[in-house]
């Protein structure tokens, strides 16, 4: 088999109705862009029919590779155990329930020419699909992210993003890890720009966050990055000799 060029990881949690369309629209946005690639889908403990459908999809579609967890293990889990068994040069990582759409990735992976990592931002379309309370709690868990670790970054919550798979090869992922993925990726050295994307309002079943983990779930993995980042080593080497 050869190895794809790109990786499309998604982590996914009782999508069930959404899988069929997500995979469609998926290979409507890639296959013009000429590149052999792959679909990974972790099924993160789905309690509804999410594997069963993976399975039958499987059958038919060589692109996509399927995994399940044994038990819900959480969406940083979900996304890291995609990221660990992806073959791609590059690697995108967007949710199951096509509020961010596959129609977007062109866009980002052109950007990806003059970055390694690309975000997509929703800041100009979160209310094309999203409530208020979630455009809100949204604007309010990313100020003080930003504010905690003197980032920039104007959607942190959105894991819709493409980036060269070295990017990911030192991270030290954990528990909440998702959310704060671009400042690994800079700590690594690496260069990180955002793009506008779409925001689909979702089609099916439920979503997952509120305010509750949206800001202050994550509170203290915010200032671990913090702690991280003011720990950094940094340091210059002036000359060096090598006798061989």
């Amino acid at each position: 088999m050869t190895t794809p060029e790109l990786s499309v990881v998604i982590p996914c949690h009782n999508e069930a109705e959404n899988l069929r369309p997500l995979l469609a629209a998926l290979h409507s946005a890639i296959d013009p862009l000429a590149l052999n690639y792959e679909v990974v889908i972790t099924d993160d403990g789905s309690s509804d029919d999410s594997w069963h459908v993976l399975q039958e999809l499987g059958a038919s579609d060589p692109r996509l590779r399927a995994q399940r967890f044994k038990v819900n293990c959480g969406e940083s889990a979900a996304s890291w155990a995609g990221m660990q068994v992806a073959r791609g040069r590059y690697i995108v990582t967007l949710d199951a329930d096509l509020q961010n759409d596959p129609k977007d990735l062109p866009a980002m992976m052109k950007a990806l020419r003059n970055f390694d990592c690309v975000c997509g931002t929703r800041v100009e379309s979160r209310g094309e699909g999203d409530s208020w309370i979630r455009i809100a709690s949204s604007r309010i868990a990313n100020w003080v992210r930003n504010k905690l670790s003197g980032e920039n970054i104007s959607d942190a919550g959105c894991t819709y993003r493409v980036f060269k798979r070295e990017c990911i090869s030192r991270i030290k992922f954990f528990n909440g890890a998702h959310r704060f993925l671009p400042t690994l990726i800079k700590l690594e050295g690496f260069t990180v720009t955002e793009v506008p994307v779409s925001n689909n309002p979702r089609r099916a079943g439920q979503s997952h966050y509120g305010v509750w983990n949206r800001l202050f779930k994550s509170f203290r993995d915010l200032l671990a990055v913090r702690w991280m980042k003011s720990r950094k080593l940094r340091y210059e080497i002036a000359e060096s000799l090598n006798n061989q």
